[in-house]
């Protein structure tokens, strides 16, 4: 029976292993290394069933570290947003590492009323308290079963939409519940059953934390959609004026026709020529992509560039690309373009040129963002130097809007040309 149990044990802890690493994996991307992959569930397992002991220090902080190695180690992500791991995720596997294991302890010594050492002698002791060992590690299991049921539906959301200040703040939060139960557990007093209230009230915080970090992406979202909304109704607006503007056009268009027609000077004509050319040209900046989105946001970079005297040139087939959201497509297109034509107003008028070119290849979107760059270009953001501090804030931006649909995007500067090429696997 004893032998049984402890393979019912053995299962249940690397089931616990299982739901804990899925839930690793849906807040960081694991590295694309097969090898790695194994070695990081497997390792995880070792953390996962870790026993932090009172009044150790080197329990303490040596499972702190390997947590923390293992993250950096195993998953990509940001500093901060590996810290953020280790700052929600270690004190709540400490604190029900704890509970299970004291809580089943103290039941054993309740029921048996004998300890550890007198059901080492016994059998029948023995398989009591391996009857409330795997009693403990079930319990556990279905902790972190409810915990990924839980968190499933946003972890891998908040990850990807929250800023570095944003994480600080959530950090700042945590950080009271992590040092909370490091010291509770290092200064551990003679009952402790007082630690109790303290490990749930950090199991609490750091799930809170998970919702808070929610929160602030559905809230990013909803002012995000509502932006989006009042661009769209601004857009729509303007076709609406440029309609009517297409009657007047048109009318005007007439009158000119029968003054060119009846054989006015060179001059007269040339002067019709440039007013028709000037009524129309606000007619140039609509761009058909086949994503509505996407046309909004070209036909309003289109003109800014055309204010700064700025060649545009749209070559952009959307159609079909529907798996992106409207807020990854304006971080891609919008920061390259801004890009470009800040990088253009410091050029002479006849080397100011943008053109940008998006198409569908076999399984694959490309998209390419082209313009002149000056003598000291950075070879990475395609500024001056002196408009690196700006632009960095623009590329990782487009990275990681690149790098969550599976993307990669590379920036070369080469006879006086920089060049942003994206690759994204259609899925």
């Amino acid at each position: 029976m004893i032998r049984f149990l402890e393979i019912v044990s053995f299962v249940l802890a690397w089931g616990y292993t299982l739901v804990f690493f899925l839930i690793l994996r849906a807040f960081l991307p694991l590295r694309k290394n097969l090898f790695l992959k194994i070695a990081a569930f497997v390792v995880c397992g070792y953390l996962a069933d870790s026993i932090i002991y009172s009044n150790d220090l080197g329990s303490l902080l040596g499972t702190m570290a390997l947590f923390f190695a293992y993250i950096v180690l195993f998953y990509h992500g940001t500093f901060m947003e590996k810290i953020s791991v280790l700052l929600v995720f270690y004190p709540a596997l400490i604190a029900v590492n704890y509970l299970m294991l004291d809580a089943g302890g103290r039941l054993f010594r309740i029921f048996s009323q004998a300890s550890y050492d007198e059901a080492l002698k016994s059998p029948g002791l023995m398989l009591i308290s391996t009857v409330f060992h795997t009693i403990s590690l079930l319990l556990r299991l279905l902790f972190w079963i409810g915990a990924w049921l839980i968190l499933r539906k946003f972890l891998s959301k908040i990850t990807s939409h929250l800023n570095t200040r944003t994480w600080l703040i959530i950090d700042m939060v945590i950080l009271a519940s992590f040092v909370a139960i490091f010291t509770i557990i290092y200064f551990m007093p003679e009952d402790t059953a007082i630690v109790y209230p303290i490990c749930g009230a950090s199991i609490f915080s750091s799930f809170g934390c998970m919702y808070l970090a929610a929160y602030i992406y559905d809230s990013m979202q909803t002012a995000y959609r509502i932006q989006q909304m009042e661009t769209q109704r601004n857009y729509y607006r303007e076709r609406i004026k440029d309609e009517e503007r297409v009657r007047s056009v048109y009318h005007d268009l007439k009158n000119h026709l029968l003054v060119l027609e009846s054989g006015q000077t060179t001059e007269a004509a040339r002067q019709m020529a440039q007013t028709l050319r000037s009524q129309i040209a606000d007619y140039e900046d609509y761009v058909h992509t086949g994503n509505e989105f996407l046309d909004i946001i070209l036909r309003n970079k289109a003109a800014n560039a055309r204010e700064k005297q700025i060649d545009f040139s749209a070559m952009v087939d959307f159609n079909g690309i529907d798996f992106m959201e409207p807020f990854d497509i304006s971080t891609i297109f919008g920061n390259a373009l801004d890009n470009a034509i800040e990088a253009s107003e410091k050029l002479p008028e006849e080397l100011r040129l943008i053109t940008v070119r998006a198409e569908r290849i076999r399984d694959m979107l490309i998209i390419t963002v082209e313009n002149h760059t000056m003598p000291d270009v950075s070879p990475v953001e395609g500024t001056t130097k002196k408009d690196r501090f700006i632009h960095g804030f623009g590329i990782p931006n487009i990275k990681n809007a690149v790098e969550k649909y599976g993307g990669q995007c590379s920036f070369r500067q080469e006879n006086g040309t920089y060049r942003l090429k994206i690759i994204i696997p259609l899925p």
